[in-house]
């Protein structure tokens, strides 16, 4: 097993996130299954180095030999890994030491990844026989070949934003075009704005180019747009990342007007907004659309877009095995992303760009059955946990993956440790924020088969009765901080 390095985690930070421990497990082993948490879903990234067990014991008050059995539980699961002289490190197991849990989890409501749109596999098949054409195509494309930019820069020219294939670049998906515009225009220390939740795939490569990140509130009743100009204003963050079509995880959609002032007050700072759209085409029953958001920008016409960089993905609304995105940018910022592109990638194969163009071409047919394929499976879900969880708070949100449910008191991490070990796997909703908040969510996607999304919900109320239970029963139980 190899660790990388990584950062060093404080004392301090790690019992923030770590929060409340289940009372009726002995406090080592309940310590120990919230740190195996915090680095099975990342918020702990593997090679972090821990805080020494002297250090921990400190930290929360607690003998040094209970963290060092909380310690030895993560050596022995193969969560943690320690030398002498370099202290204690998170790891990911082997997928040997994996297979077994693995095997026993039967249902996932981890990943909103809806299966492959119908009508996929019958273009899969005609495609199949013109994939010699790829043969034609270059071996290294930096931007994409010309047949596909041109399809993705008429759909945004239908849709009220006049495009140019020169304004397109095709990649390989929509995180590796977010990672591509974070590493080429972020230098060390920069400051980012990003919504909070969000989608921590993007935190994530935001961070790792160095940015230093501030929040903006935004619920499934949508965003704090004062408080979202206010903090431009006051940080003046060289990037801002914004979703907002079908917001992950909230499911919101930001409104046209705005949109519009968003726009203005990042163009007056000199902001540029990075605008996820990968969820832009999961409409269910929004009856408005205010095409791209690149529309609204005003540094010099609304029609080239300059100061906002849009990014759009095949993954969300066709199939999650399609590794195929774009950015829209006006064209001396593709220029640029081209010329830093080779650093981390020589372009996107030529077979997926030939299956993309033929998806282009059918995707008003496509998008219709997948927003059929949501609309059920949204109103299951919803029906599920209002019969089963009432106490729960459901939203409706009006298209998008999934269900930012808020829970009725804040366990999403206890939750998820829980339903995990019955077979059901979960992120629990800290996942979707910088500084462990939003214990009171959890992201509920609807994409699974419906069967799951039966037995899953199940699972989920049984085990948050088990929860309440433990709540309802404990007395003078010595607790760590709540995560706020």
């Amino acid at each position: 097993m190899s660790v990388l390095s990584g950062s060093r985690l404080s004392a301090r930070h790690l019992v923030g996130l770590i929060g409340d421990l289940d009372p009726d497990r002995p406090v080592y082993d309940a310590l120990a299954e919230r740190v195996r948490l915090l680095i099975a879903d990342g918020r702990v990234p593997a090679g972090t180095r821990l805080p020494s067990e002297r250090e921990l014991a400190a930290q929360t008050g607690r003998s040094r030999t209970t963290i060092v059995a909380a310690y030895q539980a993560l050596r022995d699961a193969g969560y943690l890994v320690s030398q002498q002289g370099s202290g204690s490190r998170a790891v990911l197991p082997d997928s040997g030491q994996l297979r077994g849990a693995t095997e026993a989890r039967a249902i996932d409501f981890a990943r909103a990844v809806p299966p492959p749109v119908e009508g996929l596999r019958d273009i899969f098949a005609a495609v199949g026989l013109r994939m010699v054409e790829a043969l034609d195509g270059p071996g290294f494309d930096l931007l994409g070949n010309v047949a596909l930019r041109r399809a993705i820069a008429q759909r945004y020219t239908d849709r009220g934003l006049p495009t140019t294939p020169d304004q397109v670049m095709v990649t390989m998906g929509g995180q590796h075009a977010i990672s591509l515009i974070a590493h080429t225009l972020l230098v060390r220390a920069d400051i980012a704005l990003i919504e909070a939740p969000t989608y921590p795939h993007a935190y994530d490569a935001l961070q790792r180019a160095g940015a230093r990140l501030v929040t903006t509130p935004v619920t499934s009743e949508g965003w704090d747009v004062e408080h979202l100009s206010d903090t431009l204003a006051s940080a003046r963050p060289a990037l801002a990342y914004l979703v907002p079509d079908f917001h992950n995880p909230t499911g919101a959609s930001m409104l046209p007007e705005d949109r519009a002032e968003v726009a203005k007050a990042a163009s007056t700072l000199g902001t540029t907004l990075i605008i996820d759209e990968t969820t832009a085409d999961l409409n269910i029953d929004r009856t408005w659309d205010d095409g791209p958001f690149a529309r609204h920008s005003r540094r010099r016409s609304p029609s080239d877009g300059s100061g906002i960089i849009t990014v759009g993905s095949l993954s969300k609304s066709i199939w999650g095995g399609l590794r195929l995105g774009w950015i829209r940018a006006d064209t001396a910022m593709i220029r640029r992303l081209a010329h830093a592109r080779p650093a981390g990638d020589l372009g996107t194969p030529q077979m997926e760009q030939l299956l993309g163009e033929q998806i282009m071409a059918a995707m008003p047919g496509l998008l219709q059955r997948r927003r059929e394929l949501l609309t059920e499976h949204r109103t299951v879900l919803t029906r599920l946990l209002e019969e089963q969880l009432p106490q729960w708070t459901i939203p409706h949100p009006e298209g998008g993956l999934s269900l930012w449910a808020q829970l009725d008191k804040p366990a999403s991490s206890a939750l998820t440790s829980l339903c995990e070990a019955h077979g059901l796997s979960l992120v629990a909703g800290p996942k979707f924020s910088i500084d462990g908040a939003f214990e009171r969510y959890i992201r509920l996607p609807f994409t699974s088969p419906i069967a799951d999304l039966e037995d899953g919900v199940a699972l989920l109320a049984g085990a948050w009765e088990q929860l309440t239970f433990r709540d309802t029963t404990r007395t003078g139980v010595s607790r760590l901080p709540a995560v706020v």
